[in-house]
């Protein structure tokens, strides 16, 4: 009996240990299972979703989705001439204009005239900031009767987006001359970066200057307005002792310059006298030379003696 038992403690001690042992790598198993299944479930629906989102973005791509453009940059300008009452009122009220609208005045041309049959007349320029031009018309256009008005736009939005992308392009160009230069050795070779990167520098300069300019002319709006002073529609007319004053100013005006005339005319003759006389003798030789080759000699005819 008791060698029944010690041998068999041994196995049933081997069945036991190989039973966990079965038991752990099973429970192993299947939690390795869970986790993968578990895992494929979780990511299918992401994956679902990334799939469905591209495919939605190729579908909106295929219908011919619209490209977002470039906001235009208007350059605005303006022309406008008024018939006014008053011109240099008019001229001061036009500075008001500008000094409440923001604006800034460019030049300022005036021409005063005294004769009653021409018009006094002034010209002004100014810029005003874009989104008050239409006011600012308005404003101008209660200082008298407006004769013209005339407003023009140019899109220089290309323009602009061009230069902002040559100055990236110049300035990443900059940039890395910079880093080669600073890393030279030789003198020949920084001598040459650096003159390469004053090239670069210059164009960059000259690309920032020119869109500045655009960006003003697009911010602010130049007017051009043609003030004219109005005329009376009847003429004063002058009186009488005027008229005559005027008419014996005239004829003595007049007769002066006749007699300046004939003192000019005899000194010419004075002077050429000379050639006249010369003149004159030669065509009285010549006359006489004519006169006396157009003579013919006469012919006696012998008289007849019968007749005797």
């Amino acid at each position: 009996m008791f060698k029944f038992y010690t041998n068999f403690y041994p196995n049933l001690l081997t069945a036991k240990t190989s039973l966990i042992l079965s038991l752990f790598l099973g429970s192993f198993i299947f939690t390795s299972c869970a986790s993968a299944s578990y895992n494929q479930e979780t990511s299918a629906p992401q994956k679902t979703a990334a799939d469905s989102q591209a495919i939605q973005e190729v579908a909106d791509f295929a219908q011919g989705s619209e490209v977002p453009q470039t906001k235009p940059q208007l350059i605005k300008k303006a022309r406008m001439t008024i018939v006014v009452k008053s011109l240099d009122k008019s001229v001061d009220a036009v500075e008001k204009v500008i000094n409440q609208q923001k604006g800034y005045l460019l030049s300022l041309q005036e021409t005063q005239i005294d004769n009653s049959n021409y018009r006094s007349s002034a010209t002004v320029q100014m810029r005003v900031p874009q989104n008050v031009l239409e006011n600012t018309l308005s404003q101008l256009a209660e200082l008298g009767i407006v004769q013209s008005r005339n407003i023009t736009a140019e899109d220089v939005g290309e323009k602009i987006v061009d230069f902002q992308a040559r100055l990236t392009n110049l300035r990443r160009t900059e940039s890395n001359l910079q880093i080669i230069m600073d890393k030279s050795g030789s003198i020949k070779d920084v001598l040459t970066v650096s003159q390469e990167l004053s090239k670069i520098r210059e164009q960059i300069e000259r690309i920032t200057a020119q869109l500045k300019s655009l960006q003003n002319q697009v911010a602010y709006s130049k007017i051009t307005l043609d003030l004219k002073a109005a005329v009376s529609s009847t003429s004063k007319q002058p009186g009488l002792p005027s008229q005559i004053q005027d008419t014996w100013n005239n004829s003595t005006s007049s007769f002066s310059a006749f007699t300046v005339g004939l003192m000019k005319l005899g000194i010419w003759l004075i002077v050429y006298s000379p050639y006249l006389l010369i003149l004159a003798a030669a065509g009285y030789f010549l006359r006489r030379k004519l006169i006396s080759s157009q003579r013919l000699p006469q012919i006696h005819q012998p008289r007849n003696p019968d007749n005797n």
